[in-house]
């Protein structure tokens, strides 16, 4: 417990020292796709008792803003794609929307951005050539009520606008897309100083390709990472891969300094049978630990002084999206405000939450830590995790080789001990090193096999 609350505190004081606009930052998408959901007053009072300081809706809806209203709870609206005409060709008709849906709410309700349109470029009423028009016309009207500055314009794209998303640094933007709306739109963005929005959804990816894809990979698990062939860089995370995949394809149309806000990544906890990958333990593994990876505070391997500021999908299983049954069980909650599984959602519930494979901790561990082999796990676990220490992973295991210095006492569990906390030691004993699916856990006293002795730090 009084490591937990250490490591809060120095979770809550590294939050603190970033400016707002760098600190990494968890929110919810908000759809109401349903005919069984809660009144937008008791929405907003579970967001509060759940710690959630952002909000992403998919409209600009009266009552809900109405209800988010003096909470201090940060809003993303959206304009929906069938208006992008009408505000593309008509710069009082934008005038006339931005005064209804957002100055007639905004202070009291903190609208930090807009989304103009989601997903246009799949949108089959072709409104793509609407987009950026429509987005500086919104940016006008607001900039006559003075608001240009406290509110960001932007369009949450999907992964299919790329054309290459493998290896990551081949990432792309498809050529169609590229003169008639992604560099201008990414110069907009420039301009106003805003961001690029983007849905990304490492479950599509791994459904798809799940004879290809290891689902630790997909789930931010312990796995092997994969290497970019391109720059070198290692991924262990399909997520950071897809984010990058993005933040290549702007640098390579020379708009790399366009940040990136994920505005949708979720995994469904229900679907149909040909949906692999869908479960509650799986989406339960990917949240949970996707929070704890955004809050670590760390950026991409592309980008890692950017912290990341991630929305999921979605506060609520919505009962009336057509599609497969996955499209209806995304939520974290239930209608009743029942969880569907339990996972971190604020800095303080991921300092209290046990280790996962979610990369490094936030803040190195003060005295010494070791990692040590799970006798319990089973002779077959405890081989498969030496084996992947000693390889893979890279752990220094020559001291246990026939005739070298801790060979003896030749026992599994010693071996197997000290190649874990080779590797963790090696990993900086970043959280979830050393875990091992298991097979392995940290001990505050240096253990000993023989006359073997464990190092700490590398």
């Amino acid at each position: 417990m009084a490591h937990s609350l250490s490591f809060f505190f120095l979770l809550l004081i590294f939050t603190l020292s970033i400016t707002s606009e760098a600190a990494p930052s968890i929110g919810i998408n908000y759809g109401r796709v349903a005919n069984d959901l809660p009144p937008p007053s008791k929405v907003v009072q579970l967001l509060k008792s759940q710690g959630i300081t952002r909000v992403k809706l998919y409209d600009t809806d009266a009552t809900v803003l109405s209800a988010l209203s003096n909470t201090g709870i940060k809003v993303v609206v959206a304009m929906p794609n069938e208006l992008l005409s009408s505000t593309a060709g008509d710069q009082s008709f934008a005038d006339n929307w931005v005064k209804a849906n957002i100055s007639a709410y905004h202070p009291a309700t903190q609208i930090e951005a807009i989304a103009v349109g989601n997903e246009v470029f799949v949108d089959p009423n072709n409104t793509t050539n609407y987009l950026v028009p429509a987005m500086n016309n919104v940016y006008n009207s607001l900039k006559k009520l003075n608001l240009h500055n406290d509110i960001k314009i932007s369009s949450p794209i999907a992964l299919s606008a790329l054309s290459s998303s493998y290896p990551t640094s081949s990432g792309s933007f498809k050529s169609d897309l590229v003169e008639p709306v992604i560099k201008p739109m990414l110069e907009f963005l420039r301009k106003t100083g805003s961001y690029l929005m983007v849905n990304a959804y490492p479950f599509f990816a791994y459904a798809a390709n799940s004879d290809k894809i290891n689902l630790s990979y997909a789930l931010f698990e312990n796995n092997p990472g994969v290497v970019d062939s391109g720059n070198g860089f290692k991924y262990n995370s399909l997520f950071d891969a897809q984010v990058d995949a993005v933040n290549a394809a702007t640098s390579a149309l020379q708009y790399g300094d366009v940040k990136i806000v994920v505005s949708e990544t979720g995994w469904p906890s229900k679907g149909d049978s040909n949906e692999i990958g869908a479960s509650e333990a799986n989406a339960a593994s990917y949240n949970g630990n996707l929070v704890k990876r955004v809050l670590n505070g760390s950026g991409t391997p592309l980008r890692p002084n950017d912290p990341l500021t991630v929305f999921l999908f979605a506060l609520f299983n919505e009962n009336q999206k057509p599609g497969p049954t996955s499209e209806r069980n995304y939520g974290l909650f239930y209608p009743t405000e029942q969880k569907v599984y339990d996972i971190p959602l604020t800095v303080a519930e991921v300092a209290a939450a046990p280790s996962s494979e979610v990369g490094k901790s936030l803040v190195p561990t003060k005295g010494g830590t070791w990692c040590v082999a799970n006798g319990g796990a089973g002779a077959e676990k405890l081989q498969a995790a030496l084996d992947y220490a000693c390889g893979e992973g890279g752990a220094d295991c020559a001291p246990i080789q026939k005739g070298a210095t801790c060979y003896d006492p030749n026992t599994l569990e010693a071996h197997a001990s000290y190649a874990f906390n080779s590797y963790y030691q090696k990993m900086s004993r970043g959280s979830g090193t050393c875990d091992f699916g298991g097979a392995a856990y940290v001990v505050t006293q240096p253990p000993r096999f023989g006359k073997c002795e464990f190092p700490t730090g590398y």
